[in-house]
């Protein structure tokens, strides 16, 4: 019997000449070259935002083939992310903007597949979701954490979203040139939904899977991130 043919394989490059990758950075050296060499091989555009490193991350970024542009000293996760923006919504070629983790929790599968889906149904902004399916186990606490960093950010902003502080997003350049990030902290997450929320602009959620790695587990983040969250969120 003849075998059916197989699919055709997505190009992994597809949206390689319109989308610029944005990834805030610091102190991540173990770690960011890789994930910059993983982005490369999709994307022509990746900008690290260094935000004030020590460890030598800005140069090992550079090395892989990263842009960079640099902060002084640490303003914070959303000030590099609005530095990111702002240089991104200058190019003339940029139609898409993704934010992306440093530190290598973040797939580069579910990157292509959200700009696939923003393509396909014209939309300005796709959010990433680890509560969409079951693939990711953030643990019982950081799970309570992340939920009620959730429904403060829905009260707060009028969006019904199930994951309100994943890294992992993608933004039509139109949105980003719309909105200005105030928050230099984590709280810089829920001000983002709000702002993109309120361009009325068409967005969608996706599920996407995190990957705990044993580094990001060692740095302490899956707890004291969240934990962080929350504070910001509560004495902004």
């Amino acid at each position: 019997m003849q075998q059916p043919p197989e699919p055709p394989v997505a190009d992994p490059r597809r949206h390689a000449a319109d989308t610029w990758v944005v990834v805030p950075l610091y102190n991540e050296v173990t770690v960011i070259g890789d994930v910059i060499r993983v982005l490369r091989e999709s994307f022509d555009h990746v900008v690290c935002i260094d935000d004030g490193s020590s460890d030598g991350s800005a140069a090992a970024a550079a090395a892989a083939g990263a842009r960079v542009l640099h902060h002084p000293i640490n303003l914070g996760q959303g000030a590099a992310l609005q530095t990111g923006f702002a240089y991104v919504g200058a190019q003339p070629s940029a139609r898409y903007l993704v934010t992306f983790d440093a530190d290598g929790q973040h797939r580069v599968e579910d990157v292509l597949e959200m700009l696939d889906l923003a393509k396909a149904e014209d939309l300005a902004i796709v959010f990433g979701s680890r509560f969409l399916d079951t693939r990711t186990d953030p643990g019982i606490i950081k799970r309570v954490i992340l939920k009620t960093a959730v429904w403060v950010t829905n009260l707060t902003t009028g969006l019904r979203l199930t994951d309100a502080h994943n890294g992992l997003r993608v933004i039509r350049t139109d949105a980003v040139r719309r909105i200005e990030l105030e928050q230099d902290r984590m709280a810089h997450a829920t001000e983002i939904v709000l702002k993109l929320g309120r361009t009325k602009l068409p967005w969608r959620e996706y599920p996407v899977e995190l990957l705990y790695t044993d580094y990001s587990k060692a740095k302490g983040q899956s707890v004291l991130n969240s934990v962080n969250i929350l504070v910001d969120l509560l004495v902004r």
